[in-house]
């Protein structure tokens, strides 16, 4: 592995917990990179597996890997368990000089020269605040395919944030719905996201398997609520879901995590000027679909 000088410095964040199955990929993955991280912070959060043993094996091996125990009984964070855990990380990085942030997942794999050709990007466009790669997820006959996502979205489980956006936005918060609420924000600021196709990501843990498909469209409806999210594009994403299975049942599952937060007035997550911004954005891509 070389580390070019001439490309920003990057930290890297990674919440895990109960990853055996699927770390060594991503530390393989990390530690082959053409342009090594600066550091790389992976706070475990309680794992009853081989995580930490796995984890610690490479951390004698690479010396810009930590490993930080956010907890040490086997009880949940409150609030977003990966976001919280993200957070415990981000202070840790607090005497680390890096231009940009990254948060990634424990499951995932990528080519070595995906961080590279990332932060190539930004340095050709100086408003540009949070990127991703595109992912891929392997269907039932094993095939890799990747996930759509709309063109102003960076995905979650592998997301690089410039140093100056993240702190302009104050951050990550700590509650589901953060990485909606991350791009929002930034919008609302002047700065740019998206994901660049050509950069691709193997997502090795299907999403929405943990929580199963049905509590997961709930899940989405209650976000897209508690975001500032305007009625005509949700009709949208109502019609969109019918187009996958469960077909029916996922779409009255989206409709009912909805009107759920809406009956019960959960507080939203952004300001009215930020839920503007991103009801135009959405409106935009209403109207170029």
């Amino acid at each position: 592995m070389t580390s070019t000088t001439s490309l920003p410095r990057y930290a890297i964040i990674s919440p895990v917990k109960d990853e055996e199955q699927f770390v060594e990929l991503t530390l393989r993955s990390v530690t082959s990179q053409t342009v090594e991280p600066v550091a790389w912070v992976i706070v475990d959060d309680g794992s009853t597996d081989a995580t930490q043993t796995i984890v610690r094996e490479y951390a004698t091996r690479y010396p810009f890997i930590r490993l930080s125990n956010s907890r040490t009984e086997g009880a949940r964070l409150l609030g977003s368990a990966e976001s919280q855990a993200f957070r415990v990380g981000h202070a840790l990085l607090a005497r680390d000089d890096y231009d940009f942030v990254v948060k990634l997942d424990g499951d995932l794999s990528f080519e070595p020269f995906y961080f590279e050709k990332l932060l190539a990007r930004f340095e050709t466009d100086d408003r540009l605040g949070i990127a991703s790669g595109i992912y891929l997820e392997s269907s039932t006959e094993g095939l890799w395919a990747p996930v759509w996502m709309p063109p102003y979205h960076a995905f979650g489980a592998c997301k690089v944030v410039r140093r100056t956006c993240f702190e302009e936005i104050g951050g990550f918060l700590t509650t589901p719905g953060w990485d909606t609420v991350d791009e929002i924000r930034a919008w609302r600021r002047g700065w740019r996201t998206k994901h660049f196709t050509d950069l691709q990501v193997r997502h090795h843990k299907r999403e929405g398997s943990a929580m199963g498909s049905l509590p997961t469209s709930v899940f989405h409806g209650e976000i897209y609520y508690v975001t500032g999210g305007g009625l005509s594009f949700f009709l949208f994403k109502v019609v969109r879901r019918l187009t996958k299975r469960p077909y029916i049942v996922g779409a009255v599952a989206l409709v009912y995590g909805y009107l759920k937060a809406a009956i019960e007035r959960r507080p939203r997550l952004v300001t009215e000027g930020e839920a503007r911004c991103y009801r135009r954005i959405l409106r935009q891509r209403l109207w170029s679909s």
